[in-house]
């Protein structure tokens, strides 16, 4: 596990396609959420923003269903979340940002 004191803190939005029912966002979102635990981070608030239509097609969907959450991660943990989210083919786009500069 790391060192609580090299943990920084990011934010990470990610949109996916907006025709996964309930079950398959909160199964997605598990396994997000144990991928930052692998990778010596935790989950510190989520928010569901819900679906909205994005502002230019992505994989010919107009819409997303968009999801913020606030990690705390070491830096060298962000990779393995990034490569979690990109081998996932719900995922339409993410974006992680350190906020804690």
């Amino acid at each position: 596990m790391a060192d609580t004191n090299k943990l920084r803190e990011y934010e990470l939005v990610y949109i996916i396609q907006p025709n996964l029912d309930e079950e398959q966002i909160r199964s997605l979102d598990g396994r997000l959420a144990q991928a930052v635990e692998r990778a010596g981070g935790r989950i510190t608030g989520t928010e569901i923003w819900g679906q909205r239509r994005l502002a230019y097609p992505i994989q010919k969907f107009l819409e997303g269903y968009y999801i913020l959450h606030l990690l705390e991660l070491p830096p060298e943990g962000v990779a393995q979340v990034e490569r979690s989210l990109r081998l996932s083919e719900d995922v339409l786009r993410y974006l992680i940002v350190r906020t804690d500069e």
